[in-house]
């Protein structure tokens, strides 16, 4: 079997740029991945292209070896746009290798460890009540596992982020909810990056210990001294990587005991063929999987059947609303992971189990968005 082509589709879907390639062979056997590297997916198109240039003609069934020679090709490498990617590329090689053996992409990693792979959803409603309903609206329908939004607590209209304000108030409402939730509840918070050192320490220490069950990427990954600073600060459990594009960027989140969640993002850390080194790293330190998935159909896909084939496995996340409403369409999307009750079934189809409308695609145009570019009150950018 050899690659004959690689189509990368850039396209808008379910409210978001969604960075989608598909991988072709000359057996008839096709596979589809998907990119992480939101609003620069131009970027990562152009560098699908120049793996294009060489990977036709290779075989589709060496994927780890494709995966040295796509990272190991260019002078200057990693960095999160190659390896977004080499994340989407790897995803569709794998979805062609489960597809030419019939079986499942778990099959591939070792077999399933679990029938149904947990998720956690996020609120996001605009005000603290109608957060707290729709929390309890999850809890009601089987979640065990919340990430409160507190990007609501903040003057977002005015794309103003005030840290102090904000997690002054954001403390003194999540106490209001763990109240409020039954305690076997798990409660998180993301907090994005956007907090110091001194920010975040005094934001945990502001809530009774067990308030938060994890503090999702309080503060940036490029200096992994501000975490450790951090930790001896407070107990609160971290949950911290989707920005990471490497396992030699993970060394000291793991080896040192800097998060409690490892928040990987399958295709933004390499697909499969990193994921699964990472994943067998993280069981050696008793580390939890908790997958970063805002993205699309492919990439939930991927990310199930990695929940699947690990056995340290905590929560994915899924982008769901209260009341059941899909954010893609069927035409496009015929066939995609759907949650039932708080959790993913495990597929029993071969490849990935997704399947896209290619045709459908065509039909949509890449979008221009940029993520809000936050200011504080005296007009400074500061991280979004």
């Amino acid at each position: 079997m050899k690659i004959t082509d690689i189509k990368p589709y850039p396209i808008w879907a379910g409210g978001r740029n969604v960075m989608l390639v598909k991988v072709e062979t000359d057996e008839g056997i096709h596979g589809w991945g998907e990119s992480g590297v939101s609003s620069r997916e131009l970027a990562v198109e152009g560098a699908m292209r120049h793996y294009r240039e060489f990977l036709i003609g290779m075989d589709p069934m060496n994927a780890g070896a494709l995966w040295q020679l796509m990272y190991r090709s260019q002078y200057f490498e990693g960095g999160r746009i190659l390896t977004g990617a080499i994340s989407a590329i790897d995803i569709a090689l794998h979805d062609i290798r489960g597809k030419a053996l019939g079986v499942p992409v778990y099959q591939l990693l070792g077999g399933k460890h679990r029938d149904f792979v947990p998720g956690f959803a996020t609120t996001s409603q605009g005000d603290k009540d109608a957060s707290l309903a729709e929390a309890k609206a999850f809890v009601d329908d089987g979640w065990q596992c919340v990430r409160l939004n507190w990007e609501w607590l903040t003057n977002s209209e005015v794309r103003v982020f005030e840290p102090r304000e904000s997690i002054a108030e954001t403390a003194e409402w999540l106490i209001e909810a763990r109240e409020a939730i039954d305690d076997r509840i798990v409660l998180g918070i993301d907090y994005h990056h956007r907090l110091s050192v001194a920010e975040a320490a005094s934001f945990c220490q502001k809530m009774p210990s067990g308030t938060l069950d994890f503090l999702e990427e309080p503060i940036r990954d490029e200096t992994p001294a501000a975490y450790r600073a951090l930790r001896t600060m407070t107990d609160v459990p971290f949950a911290i990587g989707e920005e990471i594009s490497s396992k030699w960027h993970f060394v000291p989140y793991i080896e040192e005991g800097l998060t409690q969640y490892a928040r990987l993002d399958i295709c933004n850390i390499g697909g499969f063929t990193e994921a699964m080194k990472i994943a067998g790293w993280c069981e050696a330190h008793y580390i939890d999987l908790m997958p970063h998935n805002p993205l699309g159909p492919v990439c939930t896909a991927a990310s199930v059947h990695l929940g699947a084939a690990v056995p340290n496995f905590s929560w994915l996340e899924s982008r769901v609303t209260a009341d059941g409403a899909d954010l893609f369409d069927d035409e496009m999307f015929p066939v995609r992971p759907h949650t039932e009750h708080g959790s993913y079934p495990v597929p029993t189809t071969p490849g990935l189990g997704v399947e896209v409308n290619e045709d459908a695609l065509k039909g949509y145009e890449f979008r221009f968005w940029e993520a809000p570019h936050l200011r504080r009150k005296d007009g400074s950018l500061t991280n979004w």
